[in-house]
């Protein structure tokens, strides 16, 4: 019962670490990027074919290029740990692990 109790322990711990991870947008695959709270399937896609022809200079440039992610949903995915060459949007809180 031990070890039951200190894998689930242990499980829960490792999960939110991964929750508060910093994603960098030019970097991550598609798993990474679906982790992040307010990026789904279909934008990750988006992402990831919008990468294909160079990576993201900073977030403006995201915001530019893949459609749906303005300056409030960017701010949005930063808070969440979505970074452009590990850079937090400008204005928005970061996401701190704990």
């Amino acid at each position: 019962m031990y070890k039951k109790l200190l894998l689930a322990v242990a499980t829960l711990v490792a999960s939110m670490t991964f929750a508060w991870a910093q994603v960098d947008v030019n970097k991550a695959d598609e798993a990474a990027l679906d982790s992040i709270r307010g990026l789904g399937p279909a934008k990750t896609k988006a992402i990831l074919e919008e990468r294909k022809k160079g990576e993201f200079k900073d977030w403006t440039d995201l915001e530019t290029r893949v459609k749906g992610i303005g300056p409030k949903n960017a701010a949005r995915l930063s808070e969440a740990g979505l970074q452009v060459n590990g850079k937090s949007k400008d204005g928005a809180p970061a996401k701190s692990a704990k």
